[in-house]
């Protein structure tokens, strides 16, 4: 996706107060990306072709990037779409396409001659890694808000604020 198609998706998140939405996929994809720099640079691992056939490969070969990106951009759409999916073929349809989307990235990183097996599966493995931190550590910002059921997901989920209710306070005094 080029710069202007990722203003666009986040400037919707943010006309719709998708808020939630929006820091998820801050962090998420960018932060793998970085985890990803640091793992080449921790690393050292030299690439299996310096001259491939299409373009001059230059920077360290783990873990691969193309990958590691396309598993935090699809699972992390994959991560948005699954809730609004009621049925169980339509999840499972969305999941294998998921899947299948990372599987080709990475094995045409590897047709290429761009990197190792074990580079694509580290990436994808780091990255699904990644995802499940960021699900974990974000859980407490999706509990502020709540989506109705009655409302279609299709064209606009309905954000309503959750209010929690507590006891009242009792005085030793009363």
């Amino acid at each position: 996706m080029d710069r202007s198609g990722l203003v666009l998706r986040d400037a919707v998140f943010v006309w719709k107060k998708w808020w939630p939405s929006l820091v998820t996929l801050i962090i998420a994809v960018p932060g793998g990306m970085l985890l990803n720099e640091w793992l080449k640079i921790l690393v050292h691992r030299h690439r299996p072709f310096v001259d491939g056939p299409f373009v001059d490969w230059s920077g360290y070969s783990f873990a691969s990037g193309h990958t590691i990106a396309a598993t935090l951009l699809y699972g992390q759409l994959l991560l948005f779409v699954l809730p609004a999916l009621k049925t169980r073929h339509w999840r499972l349809l969305c999941i294998i396409s998921a899947m299948s989307l990372v599987l080709l990235v990475g094995f045409s990183r590897i047709a290429l001659g761009a990197h190792f097996l074990t580079d694509v599966l580290a990436a994808i493995v780091f990255g699904v890694l990644w995802l499940v931190f960021c699900l974990i550590a974000g859980k407490p910002l999706r509990r502020s808000v709540v989506l109705t059921p009655d409302v279609p997901l299709v064209s606009e989920p309905a954000l309503v604020p959750v209010e929690e209710t507590q006891q009242p306070v009792q005085s030793l005094l009363g």
